[in-house]
Parts: structure tokens; C-alpha cells; sequence
């Protein structure tokens, strides 16, 4: 049985944790990801313009919390699509991740009441292309860009569904950081003092 993968839910205070991991992408990733070459301030202006009110940002969380995937939700109540962009660390892929990812979003954007959702990219990036063929998007390309798309409707979606991935993420989150927290504390260096008194005690 495949092991479920937690997408977390993002907010304006995870700008810095989404550029970092924009930013650790190499440059033809980047490329592909954007649709043309992008420096570290192209990705930190994006990212600083990335409206939480309106639009969702997902991503999944690796052991140490680094952000190993992310997906970014454009959400415009005077269009009848979403449209998703998702990039997933190099370390990560063949793991499932891109596909946790989509179908979180596809969740998100049919409990908000979209009739479909759009998935762009360069035609060449075949991994893509894969991803969403895999998730039952329609592909169209033309002009070097590949448009995937998806109808949505109530099958595709479920408030209990949503409310119950965003318990599992948030535990997820809390067993990571403890993890995380007792390993740091596990190899940090005792102060000679403390030596001491444990040799002390030992006697």
C-alpha cells in the first residue's frame, strides 16, 4: 500500500520557506517551472507577490522541514478556472509528491466551486506533461506551451475530504518538528560544566 503524502496548507508567513525552495532549484528546473530563465530576484519578487487572500500555496514538508515540493493555486473569482504551478525538489521526484500535490489542488479548487482547472507548461517538460496525463488532465499543445486541463465537479471534491488532509498535514507538521527537536537536542554538545556534574554523579 503507497503511504499517504501530507500537503500543508501555506500562508503569508511562509514567503521566506517557498523562495528558499524555489531558489535550490537548478537553472534549467527553474526554467521549465517558470517558462523562461529566472534569478533569485525574479523568485523572490514572485513569491513576495503572491496574493494568500485570494490564491492557496500547498507544499509538503521533508523530515528535516525544508519545503520539498510546492504548489501554488491561482485563484480569480471572475474566471471559471484555477490554474496550478507546482515545482518538486530534484531530491524528491519519483516519490509521488508532484501527484499529491495536483490532486490537492484539484480538491481545492473544486470545493471553492471552479468548473476546471488548467495546468500550463513547456511541452518540453515531459515529466509534467506525465503528471498530468497520470491525474486524467486533457492535454493541448501548441506553440511549444503544453495546457492540461481538468473538468471539475462534486466527485472531484468534499469538505470532510479537505478538513481530514488538513488534520493529517498539521500532525504530520507537529511529528516532524518533534523529531526534528529531540535530534537536535540529541547532538548538541554538553557544556564542560555539565560534564562534570554527570561525572560527579557517576562516582
Amino acid at each position: 500500500m503507497t503511504q499517504a503524502i501530507a500537503v500543508q496548507k501555506l500562508g503569508p508567513r511562509h514567503r521566506g520557506d517557498i523562495a528558499r525552495h524555489l531558489i535550490r532549484l537548478p537553472a534549467e528546473d527553474r526554467r521549465l517551472r517558470f517558462g523562461q530563465p529566472t534569478r533569485d530576484v525574479g523568485i523572490e519578487r514572485y513569491v513576495g507577490d503572491i496574493d494568500f487572500a485570494r490564491d492557496r500555496v500547498f507544499a509538503i514538508y521533508a523530515e528535516d522541514l525544508a519545503l520539498a515540493g510546492v504548489a501554488h493555486l491561482a485563484l480569480d473569482s471572475h474566471e471559471p478556472h484555477a490554474e496550478l504551478g507546482l515545482s518538486v525538489d530534484t531530491a524528491f521526484r519519483g516519490r509521488g509528491c508532484g501527484a499529491a500535490l495536483l490532486s490537492r489542488g484539484v480538491l481545492h479548487a473544486a470545493n471553492q466551486g471552479y468548473g476546471a482547472l488548467y495546468l500550463h507548461c513547456l511541452s518540453e517538460n515531459s515529466v509534467m506533461v506525465r503528471l498530468a496525463a497520470r491525474a486524467g488532465l486533457k492535454t493541448v499543445v501548441a506553440a511549444g506551451e503544453a495546457n492540461a486541463r481538468i473538468t471539475l465537479n462534486h466527485a472531484h471534491g468534499g469538505a470532510l475530504r479537505e478538513a481530514m488532509e488538513e488534520q493529517f498535514a498539521l500532525v504530520d507538521y507537529l511529528l516532524k518538528q518533534q523529531v526534528l527537536l529531540i535530534g537536535r537536542r540529541t547532538a548538541a554538545p554538553q557544556s564542560p560544566g555539565k560534564l562534570l556534574v554527570d561525572e560527579m554523579a557517576a562516582r
